[in-house]
């Protein structure tokens, strides 16, 4: 009777030589598994907070300025969301670089739709910095009325309460700078999905996992920025941010430095995703680590710990064989799950998450190799434009760089 053959010495000397990288790798699988826990616990925060919150009668008058370049994914159904808000006084404030924006027919069809809505279109033709965004709020402020300030992104679309409860937390005169969470609506291409289900079930995590670490919210985010003129002015108003990639991060900091606090709203706005090609996922989601890792260098280094599930996925390819990898596997894979569970599904309301849930693994490992690839380059890509990443700020390349 033939008896299979064992491992012969060289197989043997090569488990030996690689069993340290697989604990080691193991090691890393296991702090992705605490990380995990630290994100449903901060979720339980969050959804205590959201269901201890109360309608408020605080509603002062409020400026939106909304930034526009371009065409988004159904962009006119978002900017008319904006008027479709239950509360008293409000204007909204568009900005283009040109006059012949392609954005500019969705505002003149606003107007037209809403005509007892103060609706502005301000043509800003001016290069002010790096960030484009930030050099027509620049210019866009001026025409604001109200001392309320509301800035966020072309692609969001929100509730009719929306306004009544991110204005809310302004009543208190510590409170500096009211954010929210998003998710993302995909488009009908696998790096759309990808994006959105990492916004829903990881992106938010970190969010509110970086709340509890830093005891409050020292930054804002692009889909909801609330906060007052004065306040705005004592930190150098928008021109001190020209220049910066994440201008929503830098707002955040900069009014956190003084005696106010930030907020997380418990509202979760949407927005929109293209179709993304996987050139332009990677390209997105590159400016995003590589803003982050600008932003925030030690932090993003930490990000290396919470990539549990590719971490135990390698630890099982260096040596299948070994019984406990499976289990660590086993384990991680069913921990990732329930927090992606949880914070898309309960946190961010994603009705996404069910349809795309098995696709996790993949997202989770694309994330990990993007985050590798987010310390080999300083340059990122913006709306078609490149540019030179630096200590946060932008600097426009003329050429392609090698």
């Amino acid at each position: 009777m033939l008896r299979p053959l064992g491992r012969s010495p060289i197989q043997r000397l090569v488990d030996i030589a690689m069993f340290p990288v697989q604990v080691f790798l193991t090691l890393l699988s296991l702090c992705g598994c605490g990380y995990y826990c630290l994100c449903l616990w901060s979720a339980s925060q969050f959804l205590r907070q959201r269901a201890a919150a109360v309608p408020s009668a605080f509603t002062p008058p409020v400026s939106f300025l909304k930034p526009l370049k371009g065409m988004d994914p159904e962009i006119y159904a978002s900017l008319r969301s904006h008027c479709l808000l239950d509360y008293a006084e409000y204007e909204i404030i568009f900005g283009v670089n040109s006059a012949d924006d392609p954005a500019v027919a969705s505002v003149e069809q606003l107007k037209q739709e809403f005509p007892r809505h103060s609706i502005k279109l301000v043509v800003c033709p001016h290069i002010l910095g790096g960030n484009r965004k930030v050099s027509s709020l620049i210019q866009m402020l001026p025409h604001a009325s109200y001392e309320n300030l509301l800035v966020n992104d072309s692609d969001i679309r929100v509730e009719p309460d929306y306004l009544r409860r991110v204005v809310a937390p302004l009543q208190d005169e510590n409170v500096g700078l009211v954010t929210c969470l998003y998710r993302g609506i995909a488009g009908g291409t696998l790096g759309s999905r990808l994006e959105a289900l990492g916004i829903s079930t990881d992106f938010c995590g970190g969010v509110l996992s970086s709340i509890q670490m830093e005891n409050g919210i020292h930054f804002g985010l692009g889909s909801t920025l609330v906060f007052r003129r004065a306040n705005l002015q004592s930190t150098g108003g928008f021109e001190a941010l020209a220049d910066y990639l994440a201008d929503d991060y830098e707002l955040g900091q900069r009014l956190s430095q003084g005696n106010l606090r930030g907020h997380l709203s418990e509202v979760v706005v949407e927005t929109f995703l293209p179709a993304y090609t996987w050139r332009a996922f990677f390209d997105h989601q590159l400016r995003w680590a590589r803003s982050v890792r600008d932003s925030r260098g030690w932090g993003y280094l930490g990000v290396a710990l919470t990539f549990g599930l590719p971490w135990s996925l390698l630890a099982l390819a260096v040596n299948p064989r070994t019984w406990w990898a499976w289990l660590v596997f086993g384990f991680t894979l069913g921990l990732r799950m329930v927090m992606a569970w949880v914070l898309g599904v309960r946190v961010a309301q994603d009705h996404q998450v069910p349809l795309y849930f098995w696709l996790i693994p993949l997202r989770d490992i694309a994330a990990l190799l993007i985050w590798a690839a987010g310390y080999l380059g300083t340059t990122v890509v913006w709306r078609g434009d490149r540019f030179l990443l630096k200590q946060g700020k932008l600097t426009r390349l003329t050429d392609k760089p090698a």
